[in-house]
């Protein structure tokens, strides 16, 4: 497997999380996971070479080459697998929150554990750019491609400036701001707060919170998968070690000790440094 991380434009740099270009020569075994926990960030995907399946627990969409794909932002762990067992390339963005909603304008709600090809979201300006880029050759001038479009697509958007404020605070203390702080700190009330962010990002604070928290000891692993990560600063971070087995399960789908002991090369590559 090779990663290649990608610098975004400048204009786009305070909306993007990560770009990339990913390449594997083969199908991965079936023993190793390929599974994709939440990270608070929706993603859109673009297979150059072999279409990629993605797999929510009550949604899957398989991605045709050159087709560009919006993941919706997740609660809930995924599973991704190749279309065949042959070399696959492909390019990937993930979006801040911050990002998302400045790009995409509809209800995220709507696509939470759901993965759309972006015409279906944008109909024909996302098909033209399909075009654009099934008739482009060099990787280089699809990620140029892709994004100018993003480029466009925040020039027709304002920021919410509300929103904005509760997003950075959620990152800047690693999840660990009460939705009660949130409230005394913006003055509105936990009710509007949370009807902002299913509108605007897909979750409820809560949960953003929560995955930020568990993506604290997630990448922790990803980087050392031998360290002893789920007993360092656990009580900090959670109330006690059942509630913080208890997230760590429901966003990958097993408790902790178990899960660092599977193979999931795709799901950490994307987290090592």
């Amino acid at each position: 497997m090779k990663l290649e991380l990608i610098q975004p434009h400048p204009e786009l740099r305070p909306y993007i999380g990560k770009m990339w270009v990913f390449e594997n020569s083969r199908r991965l075994p079936d023993e190793n996971m390929k599974v994709i926990v939440p990270n608070g960030m929706a993603k859109l995907i673009i297979p150059l070479h072999n279409g990629l399946l993605g797999k929510y627990k009550d949604w899957s969409h398989l991605s045709k080459e050159s087709s560009i794909t919006l993941i919706g932002i997740a609660d809930s762990p995924a599973i991704v697998d190749v279309e065949h067992d042959a070399p696959h390339i492909n390019i990937g963005l993930e979006f801040s929150p911050l990002g998302t909603y400045r790009l995409f304008q509809l209800r995220h709600s709507e696509i939470k554990n759901k993965i759309f090809p972006l015409e279906e979201i944008l109909g024909t300006s996302a098909r033209r750019i399909n075009e654009r880029i099934a008739n482009t050759e060099p990787i280089s001038q699809k990620i140029h491609i892709i994004q100018s479009y993003l480029r466009s697509l925040l020039s027709k958007s304002s920021p919410d400036v509300i929103l904005d404020y509760c997003l950075q605070q959620i990152a800047s203390s690693k999840g660990l701001i009460a939705v009660s702080e949130l409230e005394q700190k913006t003055g509105y009330s936990s009710r509007w707060l949370y009807e902002k962010f299913i509108e605007k990002v897909g979750i409820s604070p809560k949960t953003l919170s929560s995955v930020t928290r568990f993506m604290q000891f997630y990448q922790a692993s990803a980087g050392n998968p031998t360290a002893d990560f789920f007993r360092e600063d656990i009580y900090h971070y959670f109330y006690d070690q059942a509630h913080f087995i208890k997230e760590f399960k429901r966003f990958t789908g097993l408790p902790p000790v178990q899960f660092i002991k599977t193979d999931n090369q795709f799901g950490h590559i994307f987290y090592k440094d």
